[in-house]
């Protein structure tokens, strides 16, 4: 991992990924753009129990829409679930408990999904910070398995029954740290030297940002987005945080609802898809996917030998 990209974003986060800069971006906002009545909308959020995806859901559903939420654990489903109705007063919210690292499962979910439901927006939320090197049931590395290849399965799948909706939109929950990362497509799954959580997480989620690139160059009737929701206070980041640097720090991070800020703009707002689909965005703005002369640019030909290599994943496992 670069020292200079290091150095660089952590200054960067410091300035603009905290409470204080969501706060003054927050400014700027349109309540207007949240303003809307989502009955006759249907959305999927992955990663919806717990963290920036329940917040999403939440949102959603208050504002009238359909939630179906996918999720690992069923007691912890059921219980974001039985608050999320409490809160909404929204009924049609729906549980569906899918490993997203099993590439077979995610494939199986997707196609019953596609067979059974109309699906307006997918947002890609579920993510994993493994910090040792883990394989899955399946064979492979666990980070990996969840963030990418998991987000690949699921968007491809239901790309036919997006294409079926009018205004559909894939939303990808990546992560600002993915700016210290060159894409690495000769160790997708970190087999070559000392393994790194960290890195390997922002690795995938630099792979999300070129994934959302790429299918919005090829799915023009479909907005696709990817986002940096900040450093949010969630179990997720406490858990992939050093404890020392998270206390430290704590005062300083966004709330769930501040993360979700952005997925949920870019779901619902009429704003949002009148901007470029395939770009990535922090605060409901776009912005740049590289630091300034940190060399973190791929090849083309690098990008599709990284769709090729998913592509030959999801097949492999395809049921």
């Amino acid at each position: 991992m670069s020292i200079y990209r290091n150095a660089v974003w952590f200054v960067k986060g410091l300035q603009e990924y905290t409470k204080s800069g969501y706060e003054a971006a927050a400014k700027h906002f349109s309540p207007a753009d949240l303003d809307a009545n989502l009955s006759d909308r249907c959305f999927m959020v992955t990663g919806a129990n717990s963290g920036i995806g329940k917040a999403t859901a939440q949102e959603i559903a208050k504002r009238g829409g359909t939630v179906h939420m996918v999720c690992r654990n069923k007691e912890r489903a059921e219980t974001a679930k039985g608050e999320i109705v409490a809160q909404s007063k929204n009924e049609n919210v729906h549980v569906h408990i899918v490993d997203m690292s099993s590439a077979r499962q995610v494939w199986e979910f997707a196609q019953s999904f596609s067979q059974n439901n109309k699906l307006h927006v997918l947002i890609n939320n579920a993510g994993c910070m493994v910090n040792q090197r883990e394989l899955t049931e399946e064979g492979l590395e666990k980070n990996f398995a969840t963030n990418t290849l998991g987000t690949y399965i699921l968007t491809t799948a239901l790309i036919p029954a997006l294409e079926k909706v009018e205004d559909p939109r894939v939303v990808t929950v990546s992560s600002g740290g993915m700016l210290t990362q060159k894409l690495n497509v000769d160790d997708l799954q970190f087999e070559k030297g000392t393994f790194d959580g960290t890195m390997a997480y922002a690795q995938n989620k630099r792979q999300q940002v070129i994934l959302t690139e790429r299918w919005a160059s090829q799915h023009k009737e479909i907005h696709f987005s990817s986002m940096h929701p900040g450093w949010a206070d969630t179990p997720g980041k406490a858990l992939s945080s050093p404890e020392e640097f998270h206390k430290q720090i704590l005062s300083k991070l966004r709330t769930e609802a501040m993360g979700a800020d952005t997925v949920v703009w870019l779901a619902v707002s009429p704003a949002a898809v009148k901007l470029p689909s395939g770009q990535f965005f922090q605060d409901r703005k776009p912005v740049a996917t590289h630091l300034p002369l940190a060399s973190s640019r791929s090849s083309p030909q690098e990008e599709e030998k990284l769709l090729a290599a998913l592509e030959e994943f999801a097949q492999k496992f395809k049921p």
